[in-house]
């Protein structure tokens, strides 16, 4: 049976709206992460057969198939093609599917998975905004309507309606936004994410992590939206920023003389509720876990990605997770969510994690727009 390998995995540090990473432009922000995947990894970069890049706005200085150009901007060579591709908030996970079914298949050896948001330089929603001001309703056209009615379709809605469906309060979310800042600052000052981090523009470190940060401060915030639970400190950062992943065969290994560092167990993807819209990595992860022969028990690393404080709640719950085994160095709360390049980093994030405390087994999850979710689960070699 062919076996997909994660040989190298890199990521630029997750820099906050108007920091230090604001000004980089997104096709050279990507550029940077797959130069130090090549260099890191000591692979032929000629030998890559394709390049596979997750970005959300695909609008303006990231338009124009940014995968290809990020590649093309790092020097890389002319020979390799790439394709940008759009699964939300999944879509570097869901690049990271796409390069591992390819060498499963036995048509590819040797894929670049990557992913690159500048949320500073391309705000969320540009790439809807020209339909919106000519008054289409895009992206639901009439057929849409006639299925789901006319109702508001946002994440900020689905947030606050897992909140009422799983009963979760605001001191709630707030205590696990806490907790987040404060693992992930632990992260930081004991350097858990300097091998993973290829630092750019005098960036060393994520920036988004508020280690002073208190419940006091966070219950002092109005709500987003009137009489809701959510708040800013319970939400996913603005942010910028890439990663990047290696994935070979058993051949391409031999070929190149790579080492195996971990290999991916399965994948699985589901759809759910689009109205709630962020309720997918609870069926996903089901999915996924039955497909793999395993219990929630034998995940020893999970990231899941905190778009809001009551998805990674309301998975733990239905789930029976270990609080502990869950974004054990902060998630986006605290780290920041650049869309489109979230997938990459969270699993640089989980790989590195594994090798650090010897753990086995991970997983890999998070919602997508559209009611969706990815699922990856990888075992450390």
């Amino acid at each position: 049976m062919a076996e997909a390998y994660i040989v190298g995995a890199v990521r630029t540090p997750v820099g906050k709206k108007k920091g230090g990473l604001s000004t980089v432009h997104p096709t050279d922000l990507a550029a940077h992460t797959l130069g130090a995947l090549i260099e890191r990894t000591g692979v032929d970069p000629s030998a890559v057969e394709d390049v596979i890049m997750g970005c959300v706005m695909q609008f303006g200085p990231q338009s124009m198939d940014i995968a290809r150009n990020a590649w093309l901007s790092a020097g890389l060579p002319e020979s390799v093609a790439g394709v940008t591709i759009d699964r939300q908030c999944g879509s570097s996970q869901q690049s990271i599917h796409f390069a591992a079914q390819g060498v499963l298949s036995g048509t590819q050896d040797l894929v670049v998975a990557a992913g690159v948001e500048s949320m500073s330089i391309v705000p969320m929603g540009s790439s809807i905004s020209a339909a919106l001001e000519k008054g289409m309703p895009f992206p639901f056209g009439e057929k849409w309507v006639e299925r789901y009615g006319k109702q508001e379709i946002s994440q900020f809605r689905g947030a606050e309606l897992m909140c009422e469906k799983w009963n979760l309060k605001r001191e709630q979310l707030e205590q696990f936004a806490y907790e987040s800042h404060q693992r992930a600052a632990k992260a930081v000052a004991n350097g858990y994410f300097k091998d993973q981090i290829a630092p750019l523009n005098g960036v060393e470190d994520d920036e988004g992590p508020r280690p002073d940060t208190t419940l006091e401060k966070m219950a002092s915030l109005k709500t987003l939206r009137d009489g809701g639970q959510i708040t800013a400190a319970t939400s996913s950062q603005i942010s910028d920023g890439s990663g990047a992943i290696l994935i070979a065969s058993e051949q391409a290994v031999r070929d190149h003389n790579l080492t195996p560092r971990a290999r991916v167990v399965t994948l699985a993807l589901t759809g759910d509720d689009p109205v709630y819209m962020l309720t997918a990595p609870i069926p996903a992860t089901q999915k996924a876990l039955k497909r793999a022969g395993l219990s929630i028990e034998d995940i020893d690393v999970t990231e899941i990605n905190e778009a809001f404080a009551p998805v990674p709640l309301a998975w733990i719950n239905d789930l029976g997770a270990d609080p502990a085994k869950v974004n054990p160095n902060g998630g986006a709360i605290a780290l920041g969510h650049p869309l489109g390049g979230t997938g990459a980093i969270l699993m640089t994030k989980l790989l590195h994690e594994l090798e650090r405390t010897g753990g086995r087994y991970g997983l890999q999850t998070m919602c997508e727009g559209g009611g969706q979710a990815n699922v990856t689960i990888i075992e450390r070699l």
